[in-house]
């Protein structure tokens, strides 16, 4: 059990009211730990992930990739052996059994759409030679995909389901994932993985494969095999996440896009709380995030950078009933392309977040931002385990403020302005003084003190002081 787990129990058992028994629910939150190596990532497992309540991690991709310093390089398969610059094979197959120690599961980013986008050919990191459609011991020119649709069989219209999953992306040689032997030889690469111990895969760029081509790769997997493909829903598009969630979940996107507008204009309005929300896969199928690697160098309105309302986005998702979150921690960087930093060998940099408390004012190039350390998060996940499967709530919109109940187990409020608000919030919860979980952590109560902010619930009504951009949640294993 984690610490976070244990402590709720425990919390449970000592305040909750006569008649109310909140059982803490299992972890379910994920924590992608971007271009991190194998070392560090089983140091975070044992010394942060796990006793902070993190179900599993999402890796970067494990395998063999070009030879260069952007981080984009390990989207560039060169061969499927596990080394890289994130670690080596024995390196990774530790990592995985202790952090399955720790509690966490591992999934590995799966990059099996494509190989290489290099036409000048080369050698991997550890010395595998390529050419743009020759990978020995792997695949031919005959494995892959040449659409003839566009001059340079490079995809150009997104609205065009064939292009999109017949012609390349950005130069990436494109596997024809139909092909017998392409996914013979792609799931001996996951089976591989799954060895060592893996619980499942991202599977990258999984919107430019047929859904039927990754249902046979996946179909083919061990049962219980965790499957999460990156689908970007596109307006317009004809290829959709709904297709591939008869095998597995799917990265909402919608969800990151509905949220940020609220945080920017203080606009709040609830989404459908019956039901399946509009543009969303359903509940059961989503994993939702408030940024990922990618949409922080591109279309997310809300990332490390902005500190305070950072801590609010993931506050709100953190809090929310709909999906699986998954937290996103990565290193600050001013060129979109730079990868993480490494040592003299070119191996990336093992680096701790154990002493994290909270988002910097600035970043240094290549600093981590440790978001799993943050004691906001802790906190918030704390308030997961106790909201459990208790619905959502109608929310207050209140000015720049919002916030809502999860029935009977907690509630929590935000203000994204710029000067200190008060929102009164309905809640089931009982009379009392409660410890806030964003300010106080995951251990918010210390006998009759709170670590951080104290708020009060009377005659049905959560009251919550709030300064500018600043976020709060009580629940019932935080009352005083």
């Amino acid at each position: 059990m984690s610490a976070v787990l244990a402590t709720a129990a425990v919390l449970a058992a000592c305040t909750a009211p006569v008649g109310q028994e909140p059982a803490a629910a299992a972890p379910d939150v994920g924590i992608q730990l971007f271009q991190l190596p194998w070392t560090a990532i089983a140091e975070e497992c044992e010394t942060t992930l796990g006793p902070n309540g993190f179900a599993w991690v999402l890796t970067s991709p494990p395998q063999e990739h070009i030879d260069r310093e952007e981080w984009w390089a390990s989207y560039q398969p060169v061969s499927y052996d596990l080394e890289s610059r994130l670690g080596s094979r024995e390196e990774f197959a530790e990592m995985v059994e202790r952090c399955d120690a720790a509690g966490v599961e591992i999934i590995a980013d799966a990059v099996v759409n494509h190989m290489t986008g290099q036409d000048t050919p080369g050698v991997g990191f550890a010395g595998t030679p390529y050419e743009h459609y020759e990978y020995p011991g792997l695949y031919t020119d005959a494995d892959f995909h040449h659409c003839g649709l566009t001059s340079f069989d490079d995809i150009e219209d997104y609205t065009s389901r064939e292009q999109v999953q017949t012609c390349e992306l950005v130069n990436l040689a494109d596997l024809d994932t139909a092909s017998t032997t392409v996914r013979e030889t792609i799931g001996a690469y996951l089976d591989d993985l799954l060895s060592l111990g893996v619980a499942g895969f991202r599977i990258d760029a999984a919107k430019h494969m047929p859904a039927d081509d990754v249902a046979a790769i996946v179909g083919a997997l061990p049962e219980g095999t965790r499957i999460i493909s990156e689908v970007i829903r596109g307006g317009g598009e004809p290829v959709v996440p709904e297709e591939y969630t008869a095998f597995g979940e799917v990265f909402e996107f919608t969800y990151a896009r509905d949220l940020a507008p609220a945080l920017s204009n203080g606009v709040f309005s609830d989404p459908g709380l019956e039901g399946e929300r509009p543009l969303h896969v359903s509940p059961d199928r989503a994993v939702v995030f408030v940024d990922n690697h990618d949409t922080e160098r591109g279309e997310a309105d809300v990332t490390y950078r902005d500190g305070p309302l950072y801590v609010i986005a993931n506050a709100l998702m953190l809090a929310d009933d709909y999906g699986t979150p998954v937290v996103y921690s990565g290193y600050a960087f001013t060129d979109r392309d730079a990868g993480a930093p490494t040592t003299a060998d070119g191996v990336v940099e093992a680096t701790t977040c154990a002493e994290a408390d909270g988002p910097a004012g600035e970043y240094e190039d290549g600093e981590r931002t440790c978001v799993q350390s943050w004691p906001a998060i802790t906190g918030m996940l704390e308030f997961r385990a106790y909201a459990g499967d208790a619905p959502r709530m109608p929310g207050v919109d209140d000015g720049d403020a919002y916030g809502f109940e999860r029935e009977g187990r907690g509630v929590v409020a935000v203000n994204v302005g710029d000067e200190t608000h008060v929102i009164e919030i309905p809640t089931s919860l009982e009379d009392g003084s409660y410890c806030d979980v964003v300010s106080g952590g995951a251990d918010p109560a210390s006998g009759d003190r709170c670590a951080g902010a104290e708020y009060t619930v009377a005659d049905g009504v959560a009251t919550f002081e709030l300064g500018p951009a600043a976020a709060a949640a009580i629940h019932v294993g935080a009352r005083l």
